[in-house]
C-alpha cells in the first residue's frame, strides 16, 4: 500500500504545475442570449441550447454569432466562431456614427443616429449591447416592431454595415459634379 502512494506521479502537495499564461484576447465576447429548445422525438423532447453571441474589438469591428450546441459551452464557443467569421468593420469618426440608418430584418425594425459629444450611447437591449463592444460612445437608437433578440441583433449588424465612411458620402457629389464638367 506505501509504495503505491510513492509511484504516484502527481505533484507533492502544495506544489503547482507550471501554468501556461494565457494570450490576450484580441476580441471581447459577450452573450446576449441563451435560449432551452427543444425538439420532439418518437421518445420525448431532446434538448439542446441556443446562444445569440456579439464579439467586437472596441475598436471598429463588431460580429454577430447565433449557434446551437448539446450543452450551454458548446452553444457559446460554436456561436462565437460564427460571430468572428461574420464580422464587420464600421467607419467611425469622433466616437460615434457617420450618419443615420433605419434597416428592417424580418419582424424586427432597428433606427440608429449619430450623437453628439457626451451623448452617450441611448439604446435598450440587444442593440445596447452590439454597440457596447464597437468602439462607439455615442449614438442614439430604437427599437422597433419585434422583439425576437436574434432578428433585432440582425437588423443592427445590417444598420452598422450599411454605414458609409463621412468623406465618402460628403464628396461624392462634388466628385460627380466635376466628372460633368470635364466632358
Amino acid at each position: 500500500m506505501a509504495e503505491q502512494a510513492t509511484t504516484n506521479t502527481r505533484a507533492p502537495r502544495g506544489q503547482r504545475r507550471e501554468q501556461v499564461p494565457a494570450e490576450p484576447k484580441q476580441f471581447e465576447e459577450l452573450v446576449i442570449n441563451i435560449d432551452r429548445v427543444a425538439r420532439v422525438v418518437k421518445g420525448g423532447r431532446r434538448f439542446r441550447f441556443k446562444a445569440l453571441v456579439v464579439v467586437g474589438d472596441r475598436k471598429n469591428k463588431v460580429g454577430v454569432g447565433v449557434s446551437k450546441g448539446a450543452d450551454v459551452q458548446a452553444a457559446i464557443a460554436k456561436a462565437t466562431d460564427v460571430a468572428k467569421k461574420n464580422m464587420i468593420t464600421i467607419p467611425i469618426k469622433n466616437e460615434t456614427i457617420p450618419h443615420d440608418a433605419e434597416v428592417k430584418f424580418s419582424g424586427a425594425q432597428v433606427l440608429i443616429k449619430p450623437a453628439a459629444p457626451g451623448t452617450g450611447i441611448i439604446a435598450g437591449g440587444v442593440v445596447r449591447s452590439i454597440i457596447g463592444v464597437t468602439g462607439i460612445r455615442n449614438m442614439l437608437s430604437k427599437s422597433l416592431g419585434s422583439t425576437n433578440k436574434v432578428n433585432i441583433a440582425y437588423a443592427t449588424i445590417e444598420a452598422l454595415r450599411s454605414m458609409v465612411p463621412r468623406d465618402e458620402w460628403l464628396n461624392a457629389p462634388k466628385k460627380a459634379a466635376k466628372k460633368e464638367e470635364d466632358k
